[in-house]
């Protein structure tokens, strides 16, 4: 189940954590909290309307620019989590989500992640698409997000 809580503009996307995310020790393997990430901000698009397949044929596209990762307690096989992802800053053609996972009250991994609208052709950075941005406003309560 997919869940957006509206008071907080944070989306949430619940995962279980299988052998396949795990290294031999059982453990998920670094580079697999970025996945889950990047699950939660792919289905809050889509919550928005939007689907990545969907955008190149607009012309644009989303790519990940940057990304600032914490990793603070393993997850392991079979973990339920939670995967979030807030929009903190909304620029003319950048995004900056501020993204957790964690397993009940534990919080186990941490990030920023800086997202750049391009045109899908040339790859250079482009606006995004007005009716987007509107959305993302929205989606995150518009509250300190521009700048």
């Amino acid at each position: 189940m997919i869940e957006k809580k509206a008071q907080s503009g944070e989306f949430t996307l619940p995962v279980r954590v299988y052998i396949e995310d795990t290294d031999a020790g059982g453990i998920v393997y670094y580079v697999n909290y970025l996945k889950f990430m990047e699950r939660a901000r792919t289905e809050f698009m889509r919550s928005l309307g939007y689907q990545h397949y969907a955008l190149a044929d607009e012309n644009f596209q989303f790519v990940v620019h940057s990304a600032n990762v914490q990793y603070r307690q393993p997850a392991r096989i079979d973990d339920a989590l939670t995967v979030t992802a807030a929009l903190k800053k909304l620029g003319k053609a950048t995004l900056l989500f501020e993204q957790q996972v964690r397993r009940g009250d534990a919080l186990l991994c941490e990030a920023e992640i800086k997202v750049a609208c391009v045109s899908a052709d040339s790859l250079k950075p482009t606006a995004i698409p007005s009716a987007l941005y509107n959305k993302f406003n929205t989606a995150s309560e518009g509250e300190g997000l521009h700048g």
